[in-house]
């Protein structure tokens, strides 16, 4: 088991899964998840490397905070977390949630950055994602962002069922082990869960503008792999071809959306080399 600790960053205590040693490699949840969605996958990867698992702000276990939900403040989150830890760099990971984050990292500070993976998310309003988006976003997106409260008033006392929902979707209705089900209905349940969780959906136009602006100037530089299934596909390796140097994409078939859970061998058969890479030329 991974050994959980709690670390101050910015004002906010993230809950922080820890395992194994060797290069540092930092993973990033999406919704609705916890750190656990890395379960298989760190399990996969401590042999070889220092694996870094927190909670985002205001989900599962870490602190509850008021803002700070956009991708920026939560890059930056991610930032103070490796500097908390002693990490000079580390290859980042991120999903759903997570991407927006760990792309604005591996932008902004590529000296921290080695290695970026990033999947199964948009990158914003960047062009690239036209065919993904033409019946609109999610339905979900705008629930979670309308009137401050509805969406927390609609789901309390329904959470189980609501999370449900997007596990057997995320897994092409393969669903998720008992254990881990169990773990992600606890951290979304109650107002103030649902609040913080869809403060990070509320805070998506600030996003998508700090996302604007840092393409505008900066190419990423970092050696980049992007993975899709379903449903977003190649739509985020479109978004981000234009301005990546070095950029690999593939698309996992038979897969859902959770990748790290629904097809986490396929995963890390394609994180280990991608990573040994990174390794070789640490040596």
């Amino acid at each position: 088991m991974p050994e959980l600790r709690r670390v101050p960053v910015n004002g906010v205590e993230l809950n922080v899964a820890l395992a194994g040693s060797g290069p540092a490699v930092l993973l990033l949840h999406g919704f609705p998840h916890t750190w656990e969605v890395w379960t298989d996958v760190m399990a996969g990867l401590s042999g070889r490397h220092r694996v870094i698992a927190p909670d985002l702000r205001g989900f599962g276990a870490s602190g509850r905070a008021a803002s700070g939900y956009d991708a920026a403040g939560l890059a930056e989150d991610a930032a103070a977390l490796l500097a908390a830890l002693g990490v000079s760099s580390a290859a980042v990971v991120g999903i759903d949630a997570g991407t927006a984050p760990a792309f604005l990292l591996a932008l902004h500070r590529p000296g921290l950055v080695r290695r970026l993976v990033v999947m199964e998310s948009l990158l914003g309003r960047l062009p690239g994602a036209e065919d993904f988006l033409a019946d609109g976003p999610p339905w979900w997106f705008g629930f979670h962002s309308a009137a401050p409260g509805l969406a927390e008033t609609v789901l309390e006392g329904h959470e189980d069922a609501y999370v449900d929902w997007f596990l057997n979707a995320g897994t092409l209705g393969d669903g998720v082990r008992p254990a881990l089900r169990d773990a992600f209905v606890r951290a979304y349940t109650g107002r103030e869960a649902l609040r913080c969780a869809f403060s990070y959906y509320r805070a998506l136009p600030e996003s998508a503008a700090q996302i604007e602006r840092a393409v505008a100037t900066t190419r990423l530089t970092v050696p980049t792999m992007v993975l899709g299934a379903r449903p977003v596909g190649a739509a985020l390796e479109r978004q981000l071809r234009p301005f990546t140097d070095d950029l690999t994409g593939h698309v996992i078939e038979d897969c859902g959306h959770i990748i790290p859970l629904h097809r986490p061998r396929a995963l890390l058969t394609l994180l280990r080399p991608f990573l040994a890479g990174e390794d070789a030329r640490a040596e």
